[in-house]
């Protein structure tokens, strides 16, 4: 019998079907015989999650209505069923894998890749199967052969399942009680929106409110300093005294006691020169290539990761949802011998300066399922990159510059500090002059940043110096609000983020929010939600994130520690070293201190926010009622329900649709009826732009879509 190969998606089979010769049948590949395959094989994919949990009501009726009297949701074992719409590739893979003997697990190689396999798997029903792993880190066709050649045992494969499962089934535990918990107790203060709760997602709203609280509760306070401008032989500089005040006339006073005035020369009596060096720069892992990125190009994380997964189908890059920054000896190995054709790529040749491994960048014993993100052996032509949109170049280059920035010298400079004595004060002055700008010419130069140390003119010591002195008022800055780039630093770190953002060292691997694949997701999630809001890269939190962190202020939901030990005990799981039976043991303990505690702890927290009626209350007077006749089938009508408009003849084919909200603005019931008689509407007032601008239009109805018309 022929093995089965289960792809994650049907790029993944393609990638797979590449090494191979191949015949195509409706939902999966036949592989011809081969020395790797003497009999050929089937490749065939899910669509992502084919199999997903049932929803409570498919446990028992009473969790069908949102009451808090039906809480908790506790199911004594946990059902999955086929997803919508996905049946018809369910069957193609179930008849493959029963026929088979063997079947091989060629999803990602991550915990998700393993649950996608497994869910699959246990709802064929098949039993008494040999199950193999594909384990690769590049889909290039000699790293696909090599991968088939070297099959793994499923030992470590079912540990990952179990992490996966477990992490599955308690986020959706969270979910199901928090979210329905939170949402009747709000209703219950009047407040009617449905409010989604995460494992995740929750404490990461919160940590983004707290940031936000602290910009607006923060007072400004004035400060005066001395800082005096030197007029050298050779040039000028400038000098700051150790001196901060709250009081001008505090700073005038400690000049005066010394005599000094605006023009009071100074001597230099300390001027000392060291010689620094900064090596080049560590491989990316998927936070820092998505922190990069967002940086200097402002995308956002999840499109970082999208983009990402491309270059990856493309064969161009390796494994993208990487957490470690090492490679092993093997990938290093080729790197070296491709350095002039990476070096042709980014028109930049140099002169190597080693060649041997270095453990800041390859290293073992730091690479578990993945090492870093680093260009494969397969260069892509000059007509290739062309062909590449602008942020996959723009990645594929910073991947394959930060590559070779291994084999570049390091950037050299020197630093000079200098002391200016002005009748007893000291002003102090740091300098610095680049000597050889190394692996830094891999790099566009970034934009001067205002604390950057300035170069200085040549000195002498003991040299006097012509002065200008001022007394500079200067003021206390709030934090900075966070960018999309810096939340998935601030999830990795639990919201410790150090400032200096050109530091990309910050990123170390901690316990933090989420894993390295999950984070970009969980942010657009709690954006869908309506919990922040990005306007020009700056992340804001919205009315309805404020409420619910008004609400869930205090409790665990609110503590990323809370999530952070859970992502502990899930690794734990993969390793071996925990069970899933434990770890859910631990959730139902946590769901139900929650239905204890958060009904007290509601009772008596105040929610300052006036949120405006949901689209579902304002639209709910529209439910089941008849619009118009359908424009597309004749026979049916329009019906107004909860969150669109479809027509009652939906049983028979008929899919037309309208949206209940169209560019943030509801469209009423007469302005639905007018696109389905007249295929036109009046001039609708306050639609919003992607960019956040109100604009005015009409809609017309032309060949099945909704058109802006500008009058």
């Amino acid at each position: 019998m022929k093995p089965v190969i289960l792809a994650e998606k049907p790029s993944q089979a393609k990638a797979y079907a590449d090494a191979f010769s191949v015949r195509r049948h409706e939902g999966y590949l036949e592989i011809s015989p081969t020395d790797i395959f003497p009999h050929g094989a089937y490749i065939t994919w899910g669509i992502g999650h084919l199999v997903e949990l049932k929803e409570p009501k498919a446990y028992d009726p009473k969790w069908t209505k949102w009451a808090l009297a039906s809480l908790p949701i506790l199911p004594d074992r946990y059902e999955f069923r086929v997803a919508k719409g996905k049946s018809k590739q369910f069957a193609i893979v179930k008849k493959l894998i029963k026929e088979a003997n063997i079947v091989i697990n060629g999803c990602d190689i991550d915990r998700e890749g393993s649950n996608i396999f497994y869910s699959i798997y246990n709802q064929t029903g098949a039993k008494n199967k040999t199950i193999k792993r594909l384990w690769i880190n590049s889909l290039e066709v000699d790293e696909i052969r090599k991968g088939f050649s070297n099959l793994r045992d499923n030992e470590k494969d079912l540990l990952m399942y179990e992490e996966a499962k477990s992490r599955q089934i308690s986020d959706w535990l969270v979910g199901m009680n928090g979210s329905r918990l939170y949402t009747l107790l709000l209703k219950a203060k009047g407040i009617d929106e449905v409010f989604p709760i995460g494992r995740v997602q929750s404490p990461t709203v919160y940590l983004i409110y707290q940031r936000q609280r602290e910009i607006e509760t923060f007072v400004s306070e004035p400060f005066f300093e001395a800082e005096a401008i030197f007029t050298a032989a050779n040039g000028m500089y400038k000098g700051k005294a150790k001196l901060k005040e709250p009081k001008r006339e505090l700073i005038a006073e400690a000049l005066n006691s010394r005599n000094i005035t605006k023009r009071t020369p100074g001597t230099i009596t300390v001027l000392t020169h060291t010689d620094k060096r900064t090596p080049p720069p560590q491989l990316h892992s998927l936070s820092t290539l998505q922190a990069t990125a967002n940086r200097r190009w402002k995308a956002s994380p999840a499109t970082v990761l999208k983009t990402m997964q491309t270059l990856y189908e493309k064969k161009l890059v390796s494994y993208p949802r990487t957490d470690t920054r090492h490679i092993t000896s093997s990938e290093f190995n080729y790197l070296v011998a491709n350095i002039e054709d990476y070096q042709k790529l980014i028109n930049l040749p140099f002169e190597v300066a080693s060649r041997t491994p270095k453990k800041r960048y390859v290293d073992s014993s730091k690479v578990q399922e993945h090492y870093a993100i680093i260009p494969t052996k397969k260069t892509p032509t000059a007509a290739a990159i062309a062909k590449l949109a602008p942020l996959e170049r723009n990645l594929y280059e910073e991947v394959v510059r930060t590559a070779l920035a291994m084999f570049h010298r390091d950037y050299l400079y020197t630093e000079t500090k200098v002391t200016t004595d002005v009748n007893g004060l000291p002003f102090f002055t740091t300098g610095k002059t680049e000597r050889d700008k190394g692996w830094k010419e891999l790099f566009s130069a970034p934009k001067k940043n205002a604390t950057e140390e300035p170069s200085l003119p040549p000195l002498e010591r003991e040299e006097t110096v012509q002065s200008e002195i001022a007394i500079k008022e200067g003021a206390t800055q709030p934090p900075k609000p966070y960018t999309e780039g810096q939340l998935i630093a601030m999830m990795k770190t639990c919201g410790k983020l150090v400032e200096d953002q050109s530091e990309t060292d910050i990123l170390k691997e901690i316990e933090g929010l989420g894993t390295e694949a999950t984070r970009s997701g969980i942010i657009e999630t709690i954006k869908k939600h309506g919990y922040i809001s990005v306007t020009k890269n700056i992340v804001s939190i919205t009315d309805k994130g404020r409420v619910l962190c008004q609400a869930i202020e205090g409790s665990l939901l609110a503590s990323p520690s809370m999530t952070a030990k859970w992502e502990t005990y899930l690794k734990k799981i993969g390793n071996g070293e925990g069970t899933g039976q434990h770890f859910l043991g631990s959730v139902s303990k946590f769901i139900n201190k929650l239905l204890e505690d958060v009904p007290v702890q509601l009772q008596q927290q105040k929610i300052d926010i006036v949120l405006p009626p949901s689209q579902s209350s304002r639209r709910s007077s529209y439910t089941r009622t008849e619009v118009a006749p359908c424009p597309r089938c004749k026979t049916g009508n329009i019906i107004a329900h909860k969150n669109f408009y479809g027509c009652s003849n939906y049983k028979n084919g008929c899919k037309q649709t309208f949206p209940g909200l169209f560019l943030k603005k509801e469209l009423t019931q007469a302005q639905v009826k007018l696109l389905c008689t007249k295929g036109k509407t009046n001039t609708i007032k306050g639609f919003t732009s992607a960019d956040g601008k109100k604009f005015d239009a009409a809609l017309e109805f032309k060949e099945g879509k909704l058109e802006l018309v500008f009058i």
